[in-house]
């Protein structure tokens, strides 16, 4: 409003803006509004005296200016404020509350609080304004829907930045204590007097006695030995890195990104047919392609030429020539989508992720070397919202990254099919007739049987191994 009444205060001509914002005024001012109207007010009565020398009549109400203090939009100081759940996308309801801070913390404008785990992603709440967490509405672990209450905030203005520790003064060095007097010299002790030389026929004088050997047992040594060597194990703070041999278990309780995972996992097996073909790919003229153009294609883009790109590129042009291996089934139908949405399977520690890099098909090899940093960065840095692993017409996971040799990949439903990508070693293989050293690499397809034909899995297979070991078959369309 403030701003709509300085723009009419510059404007002239404008007295029907002025009567309309003063009858707006008079309609608001009652008894809970006249605090917040103060200042409108009085701008208000002053754009009336320049607007062609013309003054409107003053609100009924005339003890306002006595009364009212000031006028603000924003949240006051020393105001509490309850946070609520964020609005989820249409494809989630609820989640479970993960705290980041506790009661008493001082937090800053946007430092997150706390998160909410959904099915698909994490979705950090951040606090609106700098202040100290009063109260808290739910506890860790609890699940909780959009608009719920979370916690209370009290705000105080920014944080205060955190007090270094300031360097402790030296300590004064005690005084040092005089010097002790030397001693003085005295006249050297007379030598003792020689004994007297044994005579030759004296017998030797006998060994003075020595006192009894004691003997311990070799048991009761290894015994003190063990008890000195003893500590005292304890169960690990965090089971899921390390394990100290206290033969203890720990019960804990699986995220809903894991369960999630787990039943979609299980769907895919109970709902598929799931069958896995596999081919090798020798790797030669890509790796030679990407060392001679490494350092050109990271000056350009500003980062590394990686082999997922040609694999992407590779599927994509693949599925353009069996449409069958891009479509889904739906109940009695089967869904054939015209566009090329590639899911690229990304490991993180709250589990595996799969954000969708849309339009593949008309993508070259930079283009989606970008694409897949870009996702990886925010899929590192939890992120990820839901758009952006919703959809998807075919997965690829890279369990090469690994030095995995050889896997069986499972579908992501729904799609219909997973490209499995392995390790590169080398190994002997014949041709011409010769057997010569090369890079290898092993593929997996598995696919939905129910839809997908051998054939169809077969060839799609093979188109990926020409486009990767010759991408110029792309170019001409072979």
């Amino acid at each position: 409003m403030a701003g709509i009444i300085a723009f009419a205060a510059r404007r002239s001509g404008q007295q029907p803006v002025l009567r309309a914002l003063t009858n707006c005024l008079e309609r608001n001012l009652v008894e809970g509004n006249q605090r917040s109207y103060h200042q409108a007010a009085r701008v208000l009565y002053k754009a009336c005296l320049r607007a062609n020398n013309t003054v409107l009549p003053r609100p009924k109400n005339a003890l306002y200016a006595q009364e009212l203090r000031y006028f603000r939009s924003s949240a006051a100081l020393l105001q509490s404020q309850d946070i609520v759940v964020p609005p989820f996308p249409d494809s989630i309801s609820e989640g479970d509350v993960r705290l980041e801070k506790k009661v008493g913390d001082v937090v800053s404008v946007d430092e997150v609080v706390l998160e909410v785990e959904t099915d698909k992603t994490s979705v950090p709440v951040p606090s609106p304004a700098g202040g100290v967490i009063e109260e808290f509405y739910v506890a860790e672990g609890a699940t909780v829907k959009a608009g719920q209450k979370l916690f209370k905030l009290k705000i105080t203005g920014d944080a205060p930045p955190p007090k270094k520790d300031s360097p402790k003064p030296a300590q004064e060095s005690a005084p040092t204590p005089p010097p002790a007097p030397k001693p003085t010299p005295s006249a050297a002790p007379p030598p003792p007097p020689k004994a007297a030389a044994p005579s030759a026929g004296a017998p030797p004088p006998p060994p003075p006695p020595r006192a009894p050997t004691s003997t311990i047992p070799v048991a009761a040594i290894r015994h003190a030995q063990a008890i000195e060597a003893a500590t005292v194990k304890v169960p690990p703070a965090d089971p899921t890195k390390e394990i100290t041999g206290t033969r203890t278990e720990q019960r804990v309780k699986m995220n809903r990104m894991r369960l999630k995972i787990a039943e979609r996992l299980k769907q895919a097996q109970n709902v598929n047919a799931m069958l896995t073909t596999f081919n090798e790919i020798d790797m030669s003229y890509m790796m030679e392609f990407r060392k001679a153009n490494l350092d050109a294609f990271q000056k350009k883009y500003g980062l590394k030429l990686g082999f997922m790109s040609a694999f992407a590129k590779a599927s994509a042009y693949a599925l353009q020539d069996q449409p069958v291996v891009n479509a889904v089934i739906e109940g009695q139908e089967i869904v054939y989508r015209d566009y090329v949405d590639i899911s690229v399977a990304v490991a993180t520690p709250k589990g595996l992720v799969v954000p969708v890099i849309r339009n593949v098909e008309s993508m070259n090899y930079a283009n989606i070397e970008l694409a897949i940093a870009a996702m990886g960065e925010k899929a590192k840095a939890g992120k990820l919202a839901v758009e952006d692993m919703d959809g998807g017409t075919f997965t690829i996971s890279n369990g090469g990254v690994f030095g995995s040799l050889l896997g069986t990949p499972i579908i992501n439903p729904p799609q219909s099919s997973i490209l499995g990508m392995h390790g590169i070693f080398e190994r002997p293989v014949a041709i011409k007739g010769q057997v010569v050293i090369r890079p290898m690499m092993y593929v997996a397809l598995t696919y939905d049987h129910r839809l997908i034909d051998g054939r169809e899995a077969v060839m799609f297979l093979r188109k990926i191994k020409a486009a990767v070991e010759d991408p110029r078959v792309i170019l001409a369309g072979l």
